[in-house]
């Protein structure tokens, strides 16, 4: 059935109202019959529920009332608000205004503003571009249906400009403006003024506005999406020109609809039993509870129905307590609905989902409950039998209110049937169980506390005593943490028998330390037993290093000592890392060998002016443990330097130079900043010196430029070195020489002969090896196709290789050293030989025996344009050997000496005037001890990958 405005709607034939499916349905709706407050009552066999509120609105807008407006006459620079009028209507509207005529719509902007809330137009400031009809245009949000206002003329008027003036605020909202959870709201704030006012919005108390929130600047409208409870408060708008200023004040206060945060539940219950439902709603404000009991208010007319804080309780439940509820909380700004069912039944004793169990097991000495939870309503009487006899309660044997029978200290005579007995009005019913008494479990190995050392391996015990007749389970805890064996590594291994739960923990580790607990199960009883385990390692690293009183090569360390893993720590040692260092160093310090108690030491032999860290290990009786952290990068002082550059060296360069160079000073020696050099050099005899400074570290050379340099002249020099705490020492003195000047002739007698297709040989007659000016560093080759080569020394000839062969060469030389190269020599030509044969060797034929090694070949004929044959080259190895041995012939056969106890490689090439030829393939002998082997058929198919081996004699030898 539905209600409308707490009256029924009847059904009747022909009537708008249908209900279908328990749909209400409304057809040619009436906005002034059918708009009301509607709800629904479901009803079945156990009663009855109303719905939660629906409200009907009907949204319509009708056409403007008003078909003409006076005009509105302004002066120019004054404020004007033209009235919108909205007709009657039903729905939310929006507002907008045609200028002139459509669709020439007004837009917003610091001067002009549509209020949403009214329709009103504002112009803040009238120009005389504002002259003209203006009509607004309704729109309802719902029906989409849109009407528009007659049109309102805005004149100016003729006596004059109207001045400045401060503003006027004509749009503000309420004092108090209640906003509910999660909605949005909208502030409107618009001003009238001379200039056209600003808009700005703040909070008295200063806060700043959270970021969801948006200020439009051109309109003047503040927006707030999902409206919470930290954003109530006082709000203010400001107007402002240069003619003053103005504000308004209001507040939003947060308000939110009941909403169910603790429900009733569908419940059963026995009679005489009682009832307790909670209903708890968070609303603001508070919520007030009422109760409905099958759609009708709850009446609490007995003592026994209570309703406190939207609770109900009912005590002493009857039959006709049975029936639908509804808890409803409600506040001004809505109500919500919580629905449950209270079944209250009446039943004889019942044991058939709650039988006693056929067997429960006990310990001897141990306590035991018998639990009997019959299913009856009302509660009766429940009392026990052992055997066939009532069972007498004692100090040992207690019936408890809820029926169970518990018995301590059980003996073994305790043993046997018991039976529950349950008794109401409605009737009796029973159920029996055995109880069994086995001997306790008894953990017979002690607690202890076991000291071992990193990485030995130990046996925690857990020995048992127990009842023969049942199964024993094994759980063990490290740290009241269970251990998963199997897993951790694969540390934790059980070992024992039946009655032993022993475990044990192999290579432990310092992390295994702490307390171990066996924990023993049966079906009966239970028992435990804890065993420490102290580890004893290499100590934990060592804590707070400190650095201080840092000077050019000292610095202080200290440090705190860390754990020391149960074994005391006997020494500390110091390391030091730089970025000039192989990772970390030892240090040395003072004292050089630091104790157990040291917890500081200085070190020593630093070099000044570089980075370092320092690190503390510590050592005990197991061993060193892992390095301290780093500490801070420090940077010693700086001092005068003290390493001069190594190698120092020279000489070459262009005419009228000195060249000097030097091995640079490493970055860890140069001692502080503004490292550089001092280079002083004086003529050999000379007495005074000539310096200069070379102010880059990285600075390997100086070159000293001068005409009045002689060339290849001796010099003295030596280099020393500067930072900005003054200049260190100058390194050795050395003797280099000045640049010399090229050679200034060229090689004589120079000759070229052809030694093969691809080589020749060029001789010549050297220049003197040194003057007083100048020396010879070698010679330079070159041919015609600008291919150069250079000698190193006095040499008189050299091959040039990889030439064509039949190629005619133009060849020259010129000597060099130093300073460049000397004149061209005159020039020879030469002519490359032939090639050689480009076919090699074939009808290779072979004959071993257990001494000798006999080969055969078929001359090889070159061609018309390659170097005729001379002889042949025959290479053979082990096939062990990397090398072969070459033998010489000028002959198509050739007798080797050879043992025939191993496998041997041959290969054969011919030789001519051009070099040597194409060998043949790989020929390989096998090793035939006691055997004469002849093979006088083999042919160049051997050398044909994939060919089968020709058949060959063996001869047993006599």
């Amino acid at each position: 059935m539905w209600k409308m405005n707490d009256s029924f709607i009847p059904p009747q034939p022909g009537s708008r109202y249908s209900i279908s499916g328990g749909n209400l349905r409304i057809s040619q709706l009436n906005k002034e019959e059918d708009a009301g407050i509607y709800q629904c009552l479901a009803s079945n066999s156990f009663g009855t529920i109303l719905s939660r509120e629906a409200s009907l609105h009907i949204a319509y807008l009708e056409e403007f009332k008003t078909q003409r407006r006076s005009p509105v006459s302004v002066r120019e620079g004054q404020g004007v608000v033209l009235l919108c009028g909205p007709p009657a209507h039903m729905g939310e509207l929006t507002f907008s205004w045609i200028f002139n005529e459509y669709p020439s719509f007004v837009k917003q902007d610091t001067r002009r503003f549509v209020s949403q809330k009214t329709g009103n137009l504002y112009i803040a400031k009238v120009e005389p571009s504002d002259v003209g009809n203006y009509t607004c245009v309704v729109t309802n949000t719902v029906t989409q249906s849109r009407v528009q206002g007659p049109p309102t003329p805005l004149v100016l008027r003729s006596d004059g400009i109207m001045g400045e003036y401060e503003p006027k605020i004509e749009i503000q909202f309420p004092d108090v403006l209640a906003v509910a959870k999660g909605l949005t709201v909208k502030l409107e704030c618009f001003a009238l003024g001379n200039p056209v006012p600003s808009i700005t919005w703040r909070r008295p108390d200063g806060v700043p506005f959270p970021r969801k929130v948006d200020v439009n600047k051109s309109t003047g409208v503040l927006e707030i999406p999902y409206f919470q409870q930290e954003d109530a408060g006082a709000f203010e708008c400001m107007a402002e020109n240069s003619r003053g200023k103005n504000t308004v004040k209001g507040r939003l206060s947060f308000y939110a609809p009941p909403h169910l945060v603790e429900k009733p539940q569908d419940v059963q219950k026995a009679i005489d039993e009682s009832l307790l439902w909670e209903c708890k709603a968070s609303a603001k404000p508070k919520p007030s509870y009422r109760w409905l009991k099958n759609g009708e208010p709850l009446e609490s007319f007995e003592d026994r129905i209570q309703v406190v804080n939207g609770a109900l309780s009912i005590s002493s439940l009857t039959l006709s307590d049975t029936g639908m509820y509804q808890c409803i909380a409600e506040n001004r700004h809505g109500r919500v609905f919580a629905n449950a069912e209270l079944r209250v039944i009446a039943v004889a004793p019942d044991f058939s989902n709650s039988v006693l169990k056929a067997q429960t097991l006990a310990r001897q000495g141990g306590d035991v409950l018998i639990e009997c939870r019959p299913r009856m309503s009302p509660r009766g009487m429940i009392s026990w039998r052992k055997g066939k006899e009532a069972l007498r309660e004692s100090h040992r044997v207690s019936v408890l209110d809820n029926g169970s029978l518990r018995i301590s200290n059980i003996t073994k005579l305790d043993a046997g049937l018991y039976t529950c007995v349950a008794r109401n009005q409605f009737g009796v019913a029973s159920s029996a169980g055995t109880l069994v008494v086995k001997e306790p479990t008894i953990i017979t190995s002690k607690a202890t506390q076991l000291d071992v050392t990193v990485g030995e391996s130990v046996v925690i015990p857990c020995q048992v005593s127990r009842d023969p007749t049942l199964d024993v389970r094994f759980t063990w805890f490290f740290n009241e943490q269970l251990i998963n064996f199997g897993s951790h590594g694969g540390y934790f291994e059980k070992v024992g028998g039946a009655s032993a739960g022993d475990i044990m923990i192999r290579n432990i580790q310092l992390r295994h330390a702490g307390r171990y607990t066996c924990a023993v199960q049966t079906k009966v009883d239970s028992a435990s037993i804890a065993t420490d385990v102290v580890v004893r390692g290499p100590p934990d690293p060592p804590l707070d290093i400190k650095v201080d009183e840092v000077t050019e090569t000292t610095s202080f360390v200290s440090w705190s000592p860390g754990p020391d893993n149960h074994s005391p720590v006997f020494a500390y040692n110091i390391q030091i890392r730089s970025p000039f260092s192989l990772g970390w160093q030892a240090a040395k310090t003072v004292p050089a060998s630091l104790g157990g108690q040291q917890l500081s030491a200085r070190v020593v032999e630093l070099s000044p002016w570089v980075e370092y860290e320092f690190r503390v290990l510590a050592t005990n009786s197991v061993g060193t443990g892992e390095p301290s952290k780093p500490s801070q990068k420090i940077r010693t002082k700086d001092t005068l330097p003290r390493t001069t550059p190594a190698r120092v060296s020279g000489g070459g360069g262009s005419r009228s130079e000195l060249v000097i160079t030097w091995e640079p000073v490493p970055e860890e020696l140069q001692c502080g900043p503004g490292f550089g050099y001092v280079v002083a050099f004086r003529p050999l005899g000379g007495q005074s010196w000539m310096q200069a400074a070379v102010t880059s570290p990285d600075a390997s050379r100086y070159i000293f430029k001068n005409e009045s340099i002689p060339p290849f002249s001796p010099f003295h020099v030596k280099v020393g070195v500067y930072n900005n705490k003054g200049e260190g020492p100058f390194g050795s003195v050395t003797t280099i020489y000045s640049a010399e000047e090229e050679p200034s002739r060229a090689p004589s007698r120079v000759r070229a002969k052809s030694l093969s297709a691809s080589e020749v040989e060029v001789s010549w007659k050297p220049l003197p090896w040194s003057t007083s000016r100048t020396r010879i560093m070698g010679y330079e080759v070159r041919t015609t196709q600008l291919n150069v080569m250079r000698t190193v020394g006095n040499r008189t000839s050299a091959v040039i290789r990889g030439l064509d062969p039949s190629s005619t060469y133009y060849i020259k030389l010129k000597a060099y050293n130093s300073a460049g190269v000397g004149p061209d020599s005159a020039v020879v030509n030469v002519t490359t030989k032939r090639p050689p044969p480009s076919q090699s060797p074939v009808k290779v034929m072979w004959n071993a025996t257990d001494s000798k090694l006999i080969l055969k070949w078929d001359h090889v004929k070159a061609l018309e344009n390659e170097s005729e044959v001379m002889g042949y080259k025959v290479m053979y190895k082990q096939s062990r050997q990397s090398r072969p041995s070459v033998v010489e012939t000028n002959s198509t056969s050739l007798e080797l000496s050879l043992p025939v106890d191993e496998d041997y490689i041959i290969q054969i090439k011919p030789v001519s005037e051009g070099g040597e030829g194409s060998s043949s393939k790989q020929i390989t002998i096998p090793r035939i001890a006691g055997l004469n082997l002849y093979c006088p058929q083999i042919r160049q198919s051997l050398q044909s990958p994939g060919v089968d081996m020709p058949s060959c004699l063996f001869e047993r030898r006599s």
